[in-house]
């Protein structure tokens, strides 16, 4: 027998699901809820179920969007050049909290991770070189901004040598700096670490 009704319990588990939630604080959560106003609830509700129906990828980076094309694609007043090729979307919010980088990026979706499966055709890579290749505007500089890991660093490779493989005059790519720790998440690092770390990339 249940101390909680269903649907409380129900809820509780689906919170638990959730990356970094307990029992404890899934249970705070819905309890918090509960004593929220109906209309709360029911925009909370209302955009939980819009998840899945409004919200798709970008055509063009990959970037969480409403519409065909993302706020940062649509904006004509980032410098088009510069690719700044990034893991997920985490990181994307990471880099724009910043304030200082005014290019665009693109989301590769994950990383070439061949213990969990993962391979460079599971990623958005193939979009990223068609990107390069076909963009009205000469792009002069790819930066390469996967994690300081091992699966980071032989995706940031792999992009490298596909990149090269286009031969395209005036085109570098850059690598950010080390100003990252071995194994870091760059969507938890510091604003001042991320910037120095993207102020003092590297050609590679």
């Amino acid at each position: 027998m249940h101390a909680l009704p269903k649907n409380v319990q129900k809820l509780i588990d689906h919170f638990v699901r959730l990356p970094g939630i307990g029992p404890k604080t899934a249970s705070r959560l819905v309890l918090y809820l509960l004593h929220s106003s109906e209309s709360f609830v029911a925009d909370f509700a209302t955009s939980m179920g819009e998840l899945k129906t409004k919200i798709h990828f970008c055509n063009k980076c990959f970037n969480l969007s409403e519409e065909d094309f993302c706020a940062i694609c649509r904006d004509e007043t980032r410098d088009n050049s510069k690719i700044l090729i990034i893991e997920d979307v985490l990181d994307l919010i990471a880099f724009e909290s910043m304030g200082d980088y005014k290019g665009v990026y693109h989301v590769l979706g994950g990383v070439i991770s061949p213990l969990q499966g993962i391979g460079a055709d599971d990623l958005t890579i193939t979009n990223l070189i068609k990107r390069i290749k076909n963009s009205p505007v000469p792009i002069q500089e790819v930066i390469i901004a996967t994690n300081p890991n091992l699966e980071g660093e032989a995706t940031a490779v792999f992009i490298k040598n596909e990149v090269n493989k286009l031969n395209l005059p005036g085109l570098i790519t850059t690598r950010i700096a080390r100003g990252l720790p071995t194994g870091a998440d760059l969507d938890y690092a510091d604003k001042v670490t991320l910037l120095k770390s993207l102020e003092g990339r590297v050609e590679i």
